[in-house]
């Protein structure tokens, strides 16, 4: 069922959260998103994706900008994004791998969706990754996490092996494209309104006391 047809069967606003945990804005805003939208009547749809993926079809200049950076913009982007962490209360380092690959982490993703678990595993990886400084795409450091949240390591393996959840995240990341994305977070009110970044989520609170259009 779509987005569009869950608003008008059950008269309740749609969040559709697209994200990779191998981003730090996207840390801030996974945290930042369900305070603001606590105690209100919203369905949240969890949308993992591989950001790698999109960066490859849609935003190549991305990769361009990491292999000759601007000094005084990547001065201010390391002071932005602490000053972002302490607003919001969480520890953002520096890893030592980055960019990370994520993809197992985010083919779990939907393992920890089916179990109901999605939000303590995500935030796991997120910690794990950019408070701990680990590497979350050694399946040692990965399976911590799984134990952590109650996933049986045997299962959540067995399933991201399989074309199955291969295809999930492929699809997902495909879709955002599809939709006009071009990074993580992505987020989407209703089906249609689309916002890229952390620093649009008052924006997104904003539209939510407004009707539906």
């Amino acid at each position: 069922m779509s987005p569009v047809n869950c608003i008008t069967l059950r008269g309740m606003r749609t969040l559709e959260f697209f994200f990779d945990c191998s981003s730090p804005w996207t840390y801030l805003a996974f945290e930042q998103i369900q305070r603001s939208i606590e105690g209100q009547s919203i369905e949240m749809e969890w949308r993992p994706f591989l950001v790698g993926g999109v960066f490859n079809t849609v935003n190549p200049s991305v990769y361009a900008s990491r292999e000759n950076p601007v000094p005084a913009k990547s001065e201010y982007y390391r002071k932005d994004l602490a000053d972002w962490a302490g607003y919001v209360g969480i520890n953002i380092g520096s890893p030592p791998v980055f960019p990370v690959n994520s993809v197992k982490a985010m083919r779990g993703a939907f393992v920890a969706i089916e179990q109901d678990v999605l939000i303590p595993y995500a935030r796991r990886v997120f910690e794990t990754y950019w408070g701990e400084l680990r590497d979350i795409s050694q399946d040692d450091v990965l399976t911590e996490i799984v134990h952590s949240v109650g996933i049986a390591p045997d299962e959540f393996y067995e399933k991201i092996s399989s074309d199955d959840y291969k295809n999930r995240l492929r699809e997902n990341t495909q879709e955002l494209v599809d939709r006009g994305g071009f990074g993580s977070p992505t987020v989407f009110l209703d089906g249609v309104d689309m916002y890229f970044g952390n620093d649009r989520i008052p924006l997104i609170i904003a539209k939510l006391s407004q009707l539906p259009s």
